[in-house]
């Protein structure tokens, strides 16, 4: 019996980043059902966690608390996009222009879903009387740790294929990930989100900058736009 050539083998497998974005998108998919089911009643550990936030929340910690999530929403998440694809791009201008273009289409696109989610499910926030900040809107999944998650998966991204493995690149790694997690335990300090909205705004962030990273450069090279090789510029 012949064996099946080695790029029709290839073609078989499943990449990491599919892999992980059919596996954050179940997650995400069975808490949201959960949630919606329970017509957006906390859990228990949610309740316990927005007592705790509110009795050990110390002026100084929530000065920090309030700078943290503001990195979390308005021009911030934009910008980092743009650094995103002017990094994974190397040094031609018009791929930078182009690749900074398709960060800010999925980070726009990722918010108008998760929006979409939101208002769908309907999710009531914790009761206004334990806030330290202004929010608006519903609370699943948390808007703030959404975007900051989506914003540093970019840079990640960016970071991981343009830059050569080592410490420098995973310091770097390390720093954006410990930024979107901040922000997203920042919503829970300051007593704007439960627990659960946190969790599903990183399950739905990563879910969709995985899906992206995986689809995107098949479209690109289909087309054979710029940048579409998914070859690493040596100068950067």
């Amino acid at each position: 019996m012949s064996r099946p050539a080695p790029e029709l083998v290839r073609a078989r497998r499943v990449s990491p980043q599919v892999l992980t974005a059919a596996t954050c998108a179940v997650l995400f998919t069975v808490l949201a059902v959960i949630i919606a089911s329970r017509n957006g009643a906390p859990f228990g550990f949610d309740h316990s966690a927005n007592l705790w936030a509110a009795d050990h929340r110390l002026h100084a910690a929530t000065t920090v608390a309030r700078a943290v999530t503001a990195t979390g929403t308005g021009v911030f998440p934009y910008v980092c996009a743009v650094v995103a694809g002017v990094i994974a791009a190397g040094r031609d201008l018009r791929r930078r222009l182009w690749a900074a273009l398709i960060a800010l289409v999925v980070l726009g696109l990722g918010q108008a879903i998760r929006y979409s989610l939101m208002h769908a499910i309907g999710r009531p926030r914790p009761p206004i009387a334990d806030w330290a900040t202004y929010a608006s809107g519903f609370a699943f999944p948390s808007g703030h740790s959404t975007t900051s998650a989506l914003a540093a998966g970019l840079l990640i991204w960016a970071v991981v294929h343009a830059v050569r493995p080592g410490a420098t690149r995973n310091a770097v790694v390390v720093v954006l990930v410990c930024w979107a997690v901040a922000v997203g335990l920042s919503r829970i300090y300051l007593g704007v989100h439960w627990v659960t909205d946190v969790l599903g705004g990183w399950l739905f962030a990563a879910a969709w900058v995985c899906l992206c990273a995986a689809v995107v450069p098949r479209l690109l090279a289909l087309r054979g736009q710029p940048g579409s090789t998914g070859q690493r510029d040596d100068g950067q």
